[in-house]
């Protein structure tokens, strides 16, 4: 391909054939473009058709493998195995939860959204493990679940004062 009269720079070309490609699934007529169009256009299709998810997130605890065997326990997710400083939980398709041993961390906040089915298993497991819960992040011993938006929901600390949630419906923000 010539590059005659175009005043291109090799790395333009493959920009320029991504803008074309998503120009034309977009539902762009077969016309010249400018590039700032095409920009524009291909900006627009990507973030109305990007799926960005989370991969990890380093999770500070006082014993990873302990941790580890915690959420395996109470959540069902699988415990993968010990990498490098790393316990690894699988959470989902993409997103595993990597506990990583720190002397000194604040604790966090993880929030998860559950089926109906799978928040009584994790309830019940919760309640057989004998872990203390409550019905709000500020009422953790109450032993309540809430009934936020129409769903359920329960609070909850791990083995290193993390507070977990989860919930059935999500929180209307409007």
């Amino acid at each position: 391909m010539s590059n005659k009269g175009l005043n291109l720079r090799a790395r333009d070309y493959n920009r320029i054939l991504v803008l074309l490609i998503f120009g034309l699934e977009s539902g762009l007529k077969a016309r010249k473009y400018s590039v700032s169009e095409l920009q524009k256009d291909r900006l627009v299709h990507w973030r109305a058709n990007m799926d960005i998810t989370l991969n990890h997130t380093i999770v500070p605890t006082r014993n990873n493998v302990s941790s580890a065997q915690f959420y395996e326990r109470i959540f069902g997710f699988e415990f993968i195995k010990e990498w490098g400083a790393f316990a690894v939980v699988k959470v989902n398709e993409t997103l595993t939860f990597d506990f990583m041993h720190q002397k000194d961390f604040i604790p966090l906040h993880y929030a998860f959204k559950v089926t109906d089915e799978q928040f009584d298993e994790i309830f019940n497991r919760i309640k057989s493990d004998g872990v203390v819960y409550g019905s709000d992040p500020y009422e953790l011993t109450d032993n309540k679940i809430n009934h936020n938006y129409g769903g359920r929901g329960v609070y909850f600390t791990d083995l290193d004062g993390h507070i977990l949630e989860i919930i059935t419906k999500d929180y209307v923000l409007d």
